[in-house]
């Protein structure tokens, strides 16, 4: 009996999704220039958000006041990109452009390091106190976003999957907010818990995370209707059927 439950369970989140490939030239064209498009944007938002991160800054929404890195405000925005791949382009395509932005920040780190290495000249507009004060502690940051953004991007994709499959491709909200509230809660507390453990008082680093937690999951349920409206569009110029993934090759 048992044995026939799991077999049961296993068929009903079984992956009903199907690749497919426009016929017209143009819309494949447009398929491929989309997500390139969006894979931009998800990796300008992704490097934005490290480099703003050391930046603590007090946003009040009026019903409540949260202390935040500037790099949250725009840390949303990847997972509502990765959520829009992961329904266009289906869980392949979206580890891709994922992938892809870990590479960027590996890149970035790179580049803060060297630039921190020599030493300005008389006539720069930055000098080394400034470069160093803006970004002295931005090695840190990126390694602990690094990790943290690896791990809840990845986390968030299977999340979505899952969800899909098992609601057989209908309740978009539910994937969409089900997959990205659970991530973005490890997301927060791997980027805080690495940057603050031994530097601040346990009690301000739960405030650091409930904060940061709370606004993204906010701003997860404020985008659903985006998402919406951005996935409707998209099936609706290429003629998707509610489980087709554009395929790319």
């Amino acid at each position: 009996m048992r044995t026939f439950l799991i077999k049961v369970a296993a068929t009903t989140i079984t992956d009903q999704t199907q690749s497919y490939r426009p016929e017209d030239p143009k819309n494949r064209q447009s398929a491929l220039t989309l997500y390139v498009t969006l894979a931009g944007l998800f990796i300008a938002s992704l490097v934005t958000c490290n480099l703003v991160a050391n930046k603590f800054v007090s946003v009040d929404l009026g019903f409540t006041e949260f202390i935040l890195s500037a790099g949250v405000l725009a840390y949303p925005i990847t997972f509502l990109i990765t959520d829009l791949l992961s329904e266009l382009y289906g869980r392949e395509q979206t580890n891709k452009v994922v992938v892809s932005g870990f590479g960027a920040l590996l890149l970035v780190l790179i580049i803060l390091k060297l630039g921190g290495a020599f030493n300005a000249i008389d006539s720069s507009p930055v000098n080394d106190a400034a470069y160093a004060t803006v970004f002295a502690n931005s090695w840190r940051v990126i390694v602990a976003s690094m990790v943290a953004y690896l791990v809840a991007q990845l986390i968030d994709v299977r999340l979505f999957h899952f969800w899909k499959r098992l609601t057989k491709g209908k309740h978009l909200w539910l994937r969409n907010n089900a997959s990205t509230i659970l991530s973005q809660l490890v997301d927060t507390t791997l980027v805080v818990g690495v940057l603050f453990i031994g530097v601040e008082p346990i009690n301000k680093i739960l405030l650091f995370i409930l904060h940061g937690w709370l606004f993204k999951m906010l701003c997860a349920l404020a985008d659903t209707p985006l998402l919406y409206l951005t996935v409707w569009a998209g099936r609706k110029k290429f003629n998707l059927a509610q489980n087709q993934e554009l395929s790319l090759s």
